[in-house]
């Protein structure tokens, strides 16, 4: 494939990637541009931005996660038929999982798609100094491209003056000048930016002004023209249908268990069979969804039906299995506990013993209580947040079967919390953590299965197609 594409990289976080990064992606679908969104690791409230900004899902690519061969199919399974694509890095370009070398780098990511990459600099403390920041990182892995610098928080014109002469026996051109008075206010709290759901009509004008910004102050043509540079790109298109088909389900896996595609358009998934309806729970409390989870639910025989505990009384009509993503059920305790009717629908239904999977914030809302509000009571859990932030990639296996997987699958996650959970006597862990710590985690009873654990299923497809046979069982 020959879509254009560019890597928004930066030295460390807070450089000004988002801004960047979402800016363009909006300023080149103003332009009439269909733009393919893409997020470096697992973060999934950047992916909401991009996508609000494109108006195309946001996707994730996690080398980690998925697993290097899975980097190239994902991407072009996303940016199949657009005009350019826009790939927001993580952290600094260099960092990746904890002693692991480059793996889930912006780097390694940049090298896998071929794509060259616009460093964003924070140049708010340096002058001359930028250009041997700019220098190293641009040498320091030859496979890398570094094709423009884009300065950030520069605070006057003279301040500008110095930077470019700085820059300009470097070889890397600068591609944008952004003002420190000119922020756009991206509100932030315990878990990074507040995500688009929640801010509603707000977050419409905040990637407008951040379009605006990128406007004025980059070479707009000329990154287009960076990202028209990329060569071509030999892959296989990651397809749902195929996936699924093929997809290991049972027994252990290699890890991070990746997929080889090959082929080009994806298929029709088939027709959902009558009544097997998968509900999924959205709306500002469960925001946290990596996009290829419902495509494989379809692409698995389901209908999924998104519905919202914050607001709707009642699951979906025929819901025969039910997952409940992540996101922040803390910040909405109170109104989750008030809708007494929908608690007592979810409650009923794992009783059932419908298919129910549950992952972090879906974990603490099917626990008896969350700080004090009552939760589903399908757990017998109280949950509360907690003054330490819990983060890090983690790799697991299943100590016995589940709706997702067998007893002994192994796959990779990531966990990202600031809650506690105080699980009662005798509980069944869902996961064994066997690297970088030891430690059993999450609960499987009956039907359900709970855990604090993001994964990607795109890693384990089988894991869709063994959840959605259980809602036919």
């Amino acid at each position: 494939m020959s879509v254009p594409r560019l890597v928004i990289a930066a030295p460390a976080s807070g450089s000004g990637k988002t801004t960047v990064a979402t800016g363009l992606m909006a300023l080149f679908a103003a332009r009439g541009l269909a733009v393919s969104p893409h997020k470096v690791g697992p973060d999934y409230i950047d992916s909401g931005y991009h996508a609000l900004a494109t108006g195309r899902p946001g996707r994730n690519l996690d080398a980690y996660l998925c697993g290097t061969e899975l980097i190239g199919p994902l991407f072009a399974h996303g940016a199949a038929g657009c005009d350019v694509a826009v790939v927001e890095g993580v952290m600094g370009l260099y960092d990746g999982a904890a002693g692991q070398g480059e793996l889930a780098s912006t780097a390694q990511v940049a090298k896998l798609l071929r794509a060259p990459v616009v460093l964003v600099v924070d140049a708010s403390s340096q002058s001359r100094s930028v250009a041997a920041l700019v220098h190293g990182f641009a040498s320091w892995d030859p496979e890398v491209r570094i094709g423009g610098v884009i300065l950030n928080k520069v605070a006057s014109d003279r301040h500008e003056e110095l930077l470019r002469e700085a820059l300009d026996e470097s070889g890397v051109p600068v591609l944008g000048v952004l003002r420190r008075a000119a922020e756009i206010e991206t509100p932030s709290r315990h878990l990074g930016l507040v995500p688009v759901a929640e801010r509603r009509g707000d977050a419409v004008g905040v990637v407008r002004g951040l379009a605006e910004r990128v406007r004025m102050g980059c070479d707009v043509e000329g990154l287009l023209a960076l990202a028209r540079s990329a060569p071509s790109l030999e892959v296989g298109v990651w397809d749902a249908v195929r996936e699924v088909e093929g997809g290991a389900c049972g027994g252990p896996v290699p890890l991070p268990a990746p997929s080889h595609n090959r082929g080009s358009a994806p298929d029709p998934a088939p027709q959902a069979p009558e009544g097997l309806r998968v509900a999924v729970a959205g709306g500002a409390a469960f925001t946290f969804s990596y996009a290829e989870h419902s495509e494989l639910l379809r692409a698995a025989g389901a209908d999924v039906v998104v519905f919202d505990p914050l607001r709707d009384e009642r699951l979906p009509p025929g819901t025969r299995g039910l997952v409940i993503g992540g996101g922040f059920p803390e910040v909405y305790a109170a109104e989750l506990g008030a809708n007494e009717p929908l608690r007592k629908e979810v409650a009923e239904l794992a009783r059932s013993g419908a298919p129910v999977a549950a992952e972090c914030a879906g974990l603490l809302y099917l626990a008896r209580s969350l700080d004090g509000a009552p939760m589903c009571g399908v757990l017998d859990a109280d949950a509360r947040m907690s003054e330490r932030l819990t983060l890090g990639y983690r790799e697991a296996v299943a100590v016995g079967d589940s709706v997702l997987a067998a007893s002994g699958t192994r796959l990779r996650g990531h966990e990202f919390h600031r809650t506690v959970l105080e699980p009662g006597a005798g509980a069944t862990p869902a996961w064994g953590l066997v690297r970088p710590e030891h430690r059993v985690e999450g609960f499987v009873q009956r039907g359900v299965h709970a855990s604090y654990l993001h994964t990607h299923w795109a890693a384990a497809p089988g894991m869709a197609r063994r959840f959605v046979e259980r809602c036919t069982a």
